[in-house]
């Protein structure tokens, strides 16, 4: 799979989730927003994004024990952000029930109740299961965090595109259709 030589958009997400998509842990990610609807099929704005480290709304409970020594707890954002990956989206699967995320339990960080509440939120709008390709840029990019990159969104256009000449896979290829694999035939 190819990637862009240079990025200027970013996803925010949990620092946590973000090591755990960097370091192979996972290769999901939920959404309701940022999808719209394109020709009768639904879409990421971005398919191709760098991964923004969040730290504020981050929540230990909502982690797995096995994530909790990675966990940065901090009670406002940082001053500096540290970019180091890109996630490209392969799949988007719209979730029909909570018994699709049980039957994935061993392929994400995330508690119960965190399931829960990303159900629960605006029920009137459907829940979606991202695949995502993760890639560690040759060399993390320090930015300043400015307060355009604050705030509840999930898009974050960079005051410059950031170069990702290089990135390695976080797994291999093989490991990712593997476990893509898996993923589609227990949702199913």
């Amino acid at each position: 799979m190819s990637i862009p030589a240079s990025l200027s958009v970013a996803l925010k997400e949990w620092a946590s989730v973000c090591h755990a998509l960097e370091t192979g842990r996972q290769i999901l990610l939920l959404r309701k927003g940022g999808i719209h609807e394109t020709a009768g099929e639904f879409e990421l704005e971005h398919p191709e994004f760098l991964l923004f480290p969040t730290y504020l709304h981050q929540n230990i409970r909502m982690l797995k024990a096995s994530e909790h020594a990675a966990f940065t707890p901090l009670s406002a954002e940082p001053e500096k952000i540290t970019l180091s990956a890109l996630g490209v989206a392969t799949d988007i699967i719209r979730l029909g029930s909570r018994r699709q995320m049980d039957a994935l339990d061993d392929a994400h960080i995330w508690t119960p109740p965190l399931i829960d509440m990303r159900f629960a939120y605006r029920p009137e709008n459907p829940l979606y299961l991202l695949l995502v390709r993760a890639y560690v840029l040759s060399q993390a990019v320090t930015i300043d965090n400015t307060p355009d990159y604050a705030g509840c969104k999930s898009w974050v256009p960079l005051t410059q595109a950031i170069d990702t000449t290089g990135a390695t896979p976080a797994i291999t290829d093989g490991d990712y259709e593997r476990r893509k694999d898996v993923i589609m035939e227990r949702i199913a």
